[in-house]
């Protein structure tokens, strides 16, 4: 099994057609949001919640590749993994 390790805090993706474009938790809803960041680092007007579908995404990406993620919040290490029931 692959050990995959991330930032939690800030995973940010770059292209020519989305100049900042984020995907982050809310810390007041706990709600994943994608959308476009604005240059303060505020949310733009047009997030969207993905949170039902990040939350797919990231398993089934983990199960796929027989991976565990292991992560770091607020100064303690987690483990993510898919266990079959």
């Amino acid at each position: 099994m692959n050990i995959t390790y991330c930032n939690i805090n800030k995973i940010k993706f770059k292209t020519k057609i989305m100049s900042d474009f984020k995907v982050g938790c809310s810390p007041l809803t706990s709600k994943i949001y994608a959308g476009k960041v604005l240059k303060d680092g505020s949310w733009g007007a047009n997030k969207k919640d993905v949170t039902s579908t990040a939350v797919q995404a990231v398993a089934q990406h983990l199960l796929q590749l027989d991976e565990r993620m292991e992560f770091y919040y607020r100064g303690d290490k987690y483990e993510l993994k898919v266990v079959k029931i």
